[in-house]
């Protein structure tokens, strides 16, 4: 009997260490001060703030393109407002991935949060006025005013007034900064022009350089040649 009073008194104290010994501490791993070992919640959790991104993120805009930051917001665990910090790198005229960063700071500590700004070349980039200098001579005559417009699909410019005096309308296909003129042939009276190019508008938006592959066959300016013009934004 004895004996047995003994190992439960020995049972006892054993499990009274060890409730006594499971280590407390915060178990809330979204805590600042997250204790990984601790077994049992002691209510001391300790948070910095937390933000919300306003708006699209990512965002995309084409160059030149007003850029307006939608914002952030941020709380404290309570619900309570914290203000936020804002470091806008956005540069709207020049093509990038930008990053827009947000930072919230309470007494536990500062968070941070970013939004990526896309800024691409698109189509409304292409279709504006622009003026053309160019070695092509004579026998490729591009008049200095041409006229790009919208073509049929997203991805198709149609290039008004191509040639001087005689006019004509070229198509061309966009891909972001790449422009592909496919083989084509332009009728005139006493001739034809039969043309293709590829070029490129640089990452602001304002200049265009296309070379030209050409056969021109209306007489005393006809030719067979390659050359290079220049688009540079009005």
């Amino acid at each position: 009997m004895k004996s047995y009073l003994s190992l439960l008194a020995i049972s006892v104290i054993l499990i009274s260490t060890n409730t006594s010994c499971k280590k407390k501490g915060c178990t809330d791993a979204d805590a600042v001060n997250y204790n990984q070992a601790a077994k049992k919640d002691d209510g001391t959790c300790k948070y910095a703030p937390i933000i919300t991104i306003n708006g699209n993120n990512p965002e995309t805009i084409n160059v030149a393109d007003n850029y307006t930051d939608a914002g952030a917001t941020a709380i404290n665990k309570d619900g309570t407002s914290v203000s936020v910090t804002t470091d806008n790198q956005v540069d709207n005229n020049t093509k990038g991935t930008y990053v827009v960063t947000y930072s919230a700071t309470n007494e536990n500590g500062t968070t941070t949060a970013t939004r990526t700004v896309n800024v691409q070349i698109g189509k409304d980039n292409w279709i504006v006025t622009w003026a053309v200098t160019s070695d092509c001579g004579n026998s490729f005559p591009l008049t200095p005013d041409p006229i790009f417009g919208p073509g049929a699909t997203e991805l198709e410019l149609v290039i008004d007034n191509m040639f001087n005096l005689v006019g004509g309308t070229a198509t061309a296909n966009i891909n972001g900064n790449q422009i592909t003129i496919p083989t084509q042939t332009i009728d005139f009276t006493l001739g034809q022009v039969t043309f293709d190019g590829i070029g490129v508008i640089n990452d602001q938006a304002n200049l265009i350089t296309i070379t030209y592959n050409y056969e021109n066959t209306i007489p005393l300016i006809g030719g067979t040649g390659t050359c290079i013009a220049t688009y540079t934004k009005q």
